[in-house]
């Protein structure tokens, strides 16, 4: 099955989602379907999680022994669920021989009201956990208490999961990564991208303006609100319809408001790129950049490819969004196992690679 893991976080502070595919549960399966077990977790900013005992003995089932990999790492809003398509897609290419998680921001997905809080939420504010340094090292305490240490892993960040890939690396250099997917890689220079100065006023200066709407809109029926979601996202032609119930939930307390605050700290902290780190991983990297993304524009893609000359620096020609979970991922998910597949096959036991190479000779 592909299992969707709830983390409980503190007071205000929302769940963590954690999306986990289960190699031995799909061989024999033709269909994905997905469950939600009950169980608590809670982290503080960049300490150390602690979870129940229910909690442990589930996790530690679904992490023994793991060899390999694939955690995705979310762009802005941080709600896995708008990967669903992007990460099922990945998991039957890679012939379900490779756990798939992801794994949501802190504070942008409404924790279940049955779940017990552990923590005091006063300090979760003074941690910061909502910002982007707490958002980092919200990761990293997440391999560390999750992840086998001798697990190898390829990583797939989105958007400004590329900026927070690229500090994890940096911060935990001991971490084994075998590869590195940037899509759509926000890590320079934000405030000063097309987008970037259009959101910027907003994000920084008023976002204040827009807590009351979104608070009123929250107490709309469901069965509004969805209409509603629907409407708004009604001018994409291919919409991904799985797509409108993590908007649902975004519009729920305080998700939305966590979400805006992140992307404030985005304008104001995402400013140099890291060429040192970049430099030192290169040989594990891939960058993607869209063709007309103006959260990353295309200067940055030939800057970056002319100072990184032997770097691997790839340009969109399908046409995909910024935002490609809406109506691409299954496209996008495709052509990410085209890049990953000789890493990872070359990992796979003898007698389940027919299984694996299959896969990739349906593409």
């Amino acid at each position: 099955k592909l299992l969707l893991l709830t983390f409980k976080a503190p007071p205000h502070l929302s769940e963590l989602l954690s999306t986990i595919s289960s190699a031995r549960s799909l061989r024999s399966s033709s269909s994905i379907q997905l469950a939600v077990p009950s169980f608590c977790l809670t982290t503080m900013g960049s300490r150390a999680f602690s979870c129940s005992v229910r909690a442990s003995a589930l996790v530690t089932v679904v992490t023994t022994g793991l060899a390999d990999l694939v955690l995705s790492i979310t762009g802005n809003p941080g709600v896995v669920g708008f990967y669903r398509t992007f990460m099922q897609t990945l998991h039957s290419r890679c012939g379900y021989q490779h756990p798939v998680w992801a794994v949501s921001h802190a504070g942008h997905c409404a924790p279940p009201a049955s779940m017990d809080m552990i923590e005091d939420g006063a300090s979760a504010a003074e941690d910061d956990v909502f910002g982007l340094d707490g958002q980092v090292e919200h990761k990293l305490a997440f391999l560390r208490n999750h992840v086998p240490r001798e697990t190898s892993l390829v990583l797939i960040g989105h958007s400004i999961g590329c900026y927070i890939i690229l500090e994890m690396m940096k911060r935990n250099p001991e971490q084994k990564v075998l590869k590195a997917l940037l899509l759509f890689p926000t890590i320079e220079r934000m405030a000063q991208s097309p987008q970037g100065k259009v959101m910027t006023p907003v994000l920084c200066h008023m976002r204040y303006v827009v807590y009351l709407p979104l608070f009123l809109l929250s107490l709309l029926p469901d069965r509004l609100k969805v209409g509603l979601i629907r409407l708004m996202l009604g001018g994409i032609r291919s919409l991904d319809l799985t797509v409108v119930q993590p908007t649902l939930g975004l519009l729920s307390g305080d998700s939305a408001a966590n979400a805006m605050y992140l992307g404030g700290q985005e304008m104001k902290k995402v400013l140099k790129r890291d060429d040192t780190t970049i430099g030192k991983h290169l040989d594990k990297l891939i960058f993607y950049y869209g063709a007309t993304d103006h959260w990353c524009p295309l200067q940055y893609y030939h800057e970056i490819k002319q100072d990184f000359p032997l770097g691997d620096f790839r340009l969109c020609e399908n046409g995909f969004r910024h935002a490609f979970v809406l109506d691409a991922g299954r496209e996008v998910a495709e052509m990410v196992f085209e890049w990953i597949c000789e890493d990872l096959r070359s990992r796979v036991p003898g007698d389940q690679n027919a299984s694996f190479s299959a896969s990739a000779g349906r593409l």
